[in-house]
């Protein structure tokens, strides 16, 4: 058989230290587990490889085993060394409700990888809690499955002033009534997390989260594009001429805007600090940019024409 260096496969020294072996599996698990290159073989080839070197490296007797034996190691293998200790990748699942994504189950020990719980905070908000099958002993020998409970998702609309300005909602569920409330400045599409109540586990597993996911409604003024507002702002002509204030209504209340004299149609305004309060951070806020849209006059008397006549003659 080929020989495998897995030291080289994990990117470590012969020498490194079982945290440093740790480390770096870790690191390399969260760039290629499957659920993150969905359709590269490449990706999980590298992935399975890792697990494997990680497999022998990350105990004692394995890593002391394949020292010894060198590029003799995996006819050792091969011929039962190991036999029944090794992981599994014959075990898939498709979460109910999870669209045909597959989850990658292990054999190995979770808790080293990923602490105590058997999953990581990177993978539950990556993949959505269900990486992973953590099995624990029972006593007299026995295995028992200890699994995840699922997720829930819902949806719920909010207005944008809603968005501006934070919001306290009631959310229905399962016969309860679940108070949200929502900070300022919440990004479409943001999920909010309301832990364990998805479906129950099993084997007496965590229970899944709820998580539901706020659309902001379109407004008829304002349009978001991250932190930032964008809007028309009408100008009469001969504000637009002769220069002025107009006044313009925003999400926090209505302002005096000075416009200068002789602004051309589509100029950009651009008011620091009257965006979306930025979500999470308090005092700060994205701009607003204003384009000018500059309206004609209309229904003339005889002596605006008359007037507007008198200028035209003197531009010429």
């Amino acid at each position: 058989m080929e020989y495998k260096d897995y030291y080289k496969s994990l990117g470590v020294e012969k020498t490194a230290s079982a945290a440093e072996i740790k480390k770096a599996f870790r690191k390399l698990a969260m760039k290629y587990h499957p659920d993150k290159n969905k359709g590269n073989k490449s990706a999980e080839d590298k992935f399975k490889e890792i697990n494997e070197a990680n497999e022998v490296l990350s105990d004692s007797a394995k890593r002391k085993k394949y020292d010894e034996l060198g590029t003799n190691y995996q006819n050792y293998q091969q011929s039962g060394g190991d036999r029944g200790q090794g992981f599994d990748w014959s075990q898939y699942a498709n979460p109910a409700g999870g669209g045909g994504q597959q989850s990658y189950s292990f054999s190995g020990d979770f808790e080293d990888i990923f602490g105590a719980s058997g999953h990581s905070d990177f993978f539950e908000t990556l993949f959505g809690g269900s990486f992973g099958g953590a099995q624990k002993k029972k006593r007299g020998g026995g295995r028992s499955v200890q699994s995840r409970g699922q997720d829930y998702q819902a949806e719920m609309d909010i207005t944008l002033e809603e968005a501006y300005s934070g919001t306290t909602k009631v959310f229905k569920h399962d016969g309860q009534s679940i108070k949200l409330n929502v900070k300022p400045g919440i990004p479409d599409g943001h999920l909010l997390k309301i832990p364990g109540k998805g479906s129950a586990g099993r084997g007496g597993g965590q229970a899944g989260d709820l998580l539901i996911k706020i659309n902001i409604l379109k407004h008829s003024v304002f349009e978001r594009r991250w932190d930032d507002l964008y809007a028309d702002l009408n100008v009469d002509l001969f504000t637009a001429l002769l220069g002025g204030k107009v006044q313009f209504k925003t999400l926090k209340g209505t302002i005096k805007i000075d416009i200068a004299k002789e602004s051309e149609f589509g100029k950009t305004l651009r008011l620091q600090k009257l965006g979306m309060p930025k979500y999470g951070l308090a005092n700060e806020s994205g701009d607003m940019y204003l384009k000018l849209n500059i309206q004609m006059p209309k229904n003339l008397s005889a002596k605006e024409i008359s007037l507007l006549k008198e200028i035209q003659k003197l531009k010429s």
